[in-house]
This record gives structure tokens, C-alpha cells and sequence, in this order.
């Protein structure tokens, strides 16, 4: 019998001063048995960081045709496409052909660095794609948030990015290597 995922409920209220972006989402994230709470909170990072009304997770993990979160436009073509972790470069390349703008989130610091010098030079062809790599030790921080009932706060100005919840808070650093 297979492993279902757990349901994870998050009450998630965003600051972002520097989209000017001020919004509650309510949010339900499913988390596949072979993920960490580390990577689904970093899904949740990426959703902070890129919420509208367009914004939804996917079957992410449970899919190889779909990204861990997309926006869509109203005729169905993909705006944005965002992918947690280290995807292969052929993953990244028909996300490319399929979505106005790709996202890759990173989190591991010493083995998403391997996987950057890797293939840094075949990524660098894309124009709609972005790597962002997420501080190390961030996302083992932000794992520490994970409940199965979130009530978090999420401030982002002038780059820099705050994950809250009533106890700690976590400031997670950003560095663009795409």
C-alpha cells in the first residue's frame, strides 16, 4: 500500500514592500512522503516570493511534467514555472520552451554548489531562467517553522526576507547566481 502525503495547512500573511504586495493566503501544501520539511517549506518560501492570485502549488514530486509551483495565464500558457532543488539540465530546458519565466530555488548549500559548477555553463544559454540559491542553513531553519497548522508572517524589503511564526523568525538570504 502507498504512502499518501500529508496535509500541511499554512495561514500565510505576506509584506512584500518591494513588489508592494500586502496579502493573507490561506494555503494547503501536500507534502510527498519522500520530501523533507525543509523542501516543502522552501516550496513555501517560493510561493512568498512570487504570490498572486495566478500562483498554485502542483503535484510537483508526484509529477514529471509539472514544476513544484506555476502561474498561469487565463488562456492556459505557463508564466511562471518554479522548480525546488536541483533539477537535471534537460528538466530545465523544456521547462524553458514551455514557461515565459523559470525560477530554480536551491537549498543545499555544498551539494547545490556541486550542482551549480556542473552545469552552470549549459544553463547560461536560457534568457527566461533564474537560479536563486538559498543561504546556507536557511533551509534547515525554516524547517524548524513546519507545523501541520501554520500561522507564519513573511516580510520581504529590499531583498532581504523574514519567516515568522509566533516563536522565531528566520531571516533567509538570497544569492542570484542566474
Amino acid at each position: 500500500m502507498a504512502i499518501k502525503a500529508t496535509i500541511f495547512k499554512a495561514e500565510l500573511q505576506i509584506a512584500d514592500m518591494d513588489r508592494n504586495y500586502y496579502q493573507p493566503h490561506l494555503l494547503t501544501l501536500a507534502r510527498h512522503p519522500s520530501e523533507t520539511d525543509e523542501r516543502m517549506m522552501v516550496r513555501l518560501l517560493a510561493f512568498a516570493l512570487h504570490a498572486d492570485k495566478m500562483l498554485c502549488f502542483t503535484r510537483g514530486l508526484s509529477s514529471d511534467d509539472e514544476p513544484d509551483l506555476w502561474s498561469k495565464s487565463l488562456s492556459d500558457e505557463i508564466e511562471l514555472w518554479i522548480d525546488i532543488g536541483q533539477p537535471d539540465e534537460r528538466r530545465i530546458r523544456k521547462a524553458c520552451g514551455r514557461a515565459r519565466e523559470v525560477v530554480v530555488y536551491c537549498y543545499s548549500s555544498r551539494s547545490a554548489a556541486v550542482w551549480w559548477q556542473q552545469n552552470r555553463s549549459r544553463l547560461q544559454r536560457f534568457d527566461n531562467l533564474r537560479v536563486v540559491n538559498i543561504a546556507s542553513g536557511a533551509g534547515k531553519r525554516l524547517a524548524r517553522l513546519a507545523q501541520r497548522n501554520m500561522q507564519l508572517q513573511c516580510t520581504i524589503q529590499d531583498g532581504q526576507l523574514w519567516l515568522a511564526d509566533d516563536a522565531e523568525s528566520v531571516q533567509v538570504e538570497l544569492e542570484a547566481w542566474k
